[in-house]
């Protein structure tokens, strides 16, 4: 594990942070659209394209946090047998490590967990209707990008949002077909990243009367 200064942790979590920040940005202006184009052959409705595309981001972050987490637990107990002076604390420096090693990840198992999600979820068509392996390469990203920002300190997470909830100006644009005089979220786009309480990044919704 790298012996760090304080100052340097802070100084390589911002960068890591501000690539993170830029990569879910990416993901949201090409991926995505990427990921719509391939399910518009077998889902001619676009809401439904749209709620497939939101809960496989939504399932993505919690699946590659919950990896994390049992990854930051095993890496933990791993550094505590071999102290290293000059490292900030345990926590800061799994997470490092982590950060260095991201092999440690089997994304692969999580694309599995998180198509298997989608094909129980009840907002979504049945497997029969359509095969969730079309977006993989979505869900392969996304697992990735949340696993990442689970190193940060604090980490970034999506906010999980409820159809039917009141539009919150600061958390969400409205898509361009919404009713712009509605005051409620008829179904989710895309998240938003947030950073304990704070919006960094807005999330976008469809507002309807």
């Amino acid at each position: 594990v790298a012996t760090w200064s304080p100052c340097q942790l802070r100084r390589a979590c911002a960068s890591r942070r501000a690539s993170l920040i830029a990569r879910f940005n990416f993901i949201y202006a090409k991926e995505r659209l990427d990921a719509e184009a391939l399910l518009r052959p077998y889902i001619c409705n676009m809401e439904v394209v749209q709620r497939i595309i939101y809960i496989a981001a939504v399932e993505s972050f919690r699946v590659a946090k919950m990896a994390f987490w049992k990854i930051k637990v095993s890496v933990k107990e791993t550094l505590a047998l071999h102290p290293c002076e000059g490292v900030v604390s345990l926590e800061v420096a799994a997470l490092d490590y982590i950060a260095c090693h991201k092999d440690l990840y089997d994304v692969c198992s999580s694309i599995n967990e998180v198509i298997c999600s989608m094909n129980m979820h009840p907002k979504l068509p049945c497997p029969a209707e359509v095969d969730f392996v079309v977006i993989s390469s979505l869900i392969q990203e996304l697992c990735c990008l949340a696993f990442s920002m689970q190193t940060l300190i604090p980490p970034l997470d999506v906010a999980v949002g409820v159809d039917g909830e009141l539009f919150n100006k600061t958390m969400y644009y409205r898509s361009f077909d919404s009713d712009f005089t509605a005051a409620f979220v008829a179904y989710h786009v895309w998240p938003a990243l947030m950073e304990n309480d704070a919006v960094i990044v807005k999330g976008e919704v469809v507002t309807k009367t």
